[in-house]
């Protein structure tokens, strides 16, 4: 059911050296070790919602920015790159700045590409982190991609080494790479966890004070092709270590939201070669709701590679083009995101929450969300299962607060709906730290959550996606 959940939030698992990175590739290099439609108008908010519209709280323990303008990108240092115009702002590859061979460690073949660089001004975080976790919207025609890269400087004035934080595509034809993360990359203060930046020993007072991110955009050479990026950003945290959450007390309630329901159980056995099949799909079947939710779903000629027996292909899509090569799942926080920001017009993004009252703000205001929790079977009344690490939908919330999810782990579309106890749910997702089932002490996701929304949000939508740091 969830093979693919109990990794990122585990962070002492030991790593591997990395070296360093002197170019955008460099580090492209480490990978070569061997690894392990409601259409438009879905989701507008009643006519008397009112999204919190408070500005967000002063030193939050989340900090979630992104560089999404037109002034944004020309805030960045361009090598070869160039601010592509337009409705939605992005950068391209305007020039080659070079170029430089790729050995993809998943197909064996080495080639060479074209690339052109852009990074980000340095970004100081509010409350100095121990995690990070970028994220980012990108259109990748075949043959082309990126990498995210991250560097920080750490409250002892030292820096990290550029990590990558993914090399991504859209696609996984003959022309493409497989899109992956980074397995052993570490300093010594800090390691990568598969999509997570974290700090090796929190508990020391060492955090991360600021960063800077790198995007490098490749292309085949002599072709005319770019990558083109529209949002790219990174959460940054510092949550306590705490097996119980305080509770919220319920405000924006009694509105659910009309949310396709898919269960990831129905696939089970289907297309192993992703993830073991669709009983580890929690994370694509989830971020299909959503998207469906905003009604735009893949083409019948995209999914002409599905067994027509099977029903729901799109959820076999969805996890097919979220699949890291090297985590061997489809858990990749930031590859759903970039998954479901393929679709016209969506944005998405990984960060964290600190309450339930933000949830309720967004689902008023007409915008699911995706979590991330792990528990215990008695932990959460209802569910009939426990996990390491699990995906749903919240969808809305009854009169008396509980919470209304579109849980994939059922037996069938129908059965999806579920509502879950407030408190059980809140403490499940929130906490840092948990007792697994062999009395252990295990991490917790700390409010992990993916947000997809329009290109264009509503007036209340982006009141709402402000209060909770999203802009």
């Amino acid at each position: 059911m969830t093979k693919s959940a109990p990794r990122r939030t585990v962070l002492t698992a030991a790593l591997a050296a990395a070296a360093g990175a002197a170019t955008p590739l460099a580090l492209a290099h480490a990978a070569d070790e061997p690894r392990r439609t409601a259409a438009d108008t879905a989701g507008k908010a009643a006519p008397d919602a009112t999204a919190d519209t408070t500005a967000r709280r002063p030193k939050s323990p989340v900090d979630y920015h992104a560089w999404t303008t037109a002034a944004d990108w020309g805030r960045g240092h361009a090598d070869g790159t160039a601010v592509a115009h337009g409705p939605r702002p992005g950068i391209r590859l305007a020039r080659p700045a070079g170029t430089a061979d790729y050995k993809d460690p998943h197909t064996g073949r080495t080639a060479a590409w074209e690339y052109a660089t852009w990074t980000s001004p340095v970004h100081a975080l509010e409350v100095p982190a121990t995690e990070v976790v970028a994220s980012w919207n990108a259109h990748t025609p075949p043959g082309t991609w990126i990498t995210v890269e991250l560097r920080g400087t750490y409250t002892d004035g030292t820096a990290t080494p550029w990590y990558v934080m993914g090399h991504w595509t859209a696609g996984d034809g003959d022309a493409d790479i497989r899109r992956t993360s980074v397995d052993g990359q570490k300093d010594g203060k800090s390691s990568i966890s598969t999509d997570t930046f974290a700090v090796d020993d929190p508990a020391g007072g060492l955090r991360l004070a600021s960063y800077r991110l790198r995007a490098t955009l490749h292309r085949r050479p002599g072709t005319a092709l770019t990558p083109t990026i529209w949002r790219l950003g990174a959460m940054g945290s510092d949550l306590p270590d705490r097996f119980e959450v305080p509770a919220s007390t319920p405000a924006l309630t009694g509105r659910e939201l009309v949310v396709p329901r898919y269960s990831q159980e129905i696939h089970k056995g289907q297309y192993p070669e992703y993830d073991n099949g669709g009983e580890a799909w929690c994370s694509p079947t989830s971020s299909q709701m959503i998207i469906e939710y905003w009604g735009r779903r893949p083409t019948q000629q995209q999914l002409s590679w599905v067994n027509p027996d099977y029903a729901d292909p799109q959820v076999c899509h969805a996890a097919r083009y979220t699949f890291d090569y090297q985590y061997d799942g489809c858990g990749n926080w930031p590859f759903n995101a970039a998954y479901a920001a393929t679709y016209r017009d969506l944005q998405a993004v990984v960060t964290r929450l600190t309450s339930l009252n933000d949830a309720e703000r967004l689902v008023h205001a007409g915008l699911p969300l995706i979590t991330s929790q792990s528990f215990l079977k008695t932990e959460l009344d209802g569910a009939g299962y426990g996990t390491a690490g699990h995906l749903m939908t919240i969808i809305g919330f009854t009169k008396d607060g509980d919470v209304i999810a579109n849980d994939p782990n059922s037996p069938d579309d129908q059965a999806v709906r579920h509502i879950y106890r407030r408190r059980q749910f809140e403490n499940i997702w929130l906490r840092t730290k948990r007792k697994n089932a062999d009395g252990k002490t295990v991490s917790g996701s700390g409010g992990v959550c993916y947000l997809y929304f329009p290109a264009r949000p509503s007036a209340v939508q982006r009141r709402a996606l402000r209060a909770v740091g999203v802009v």
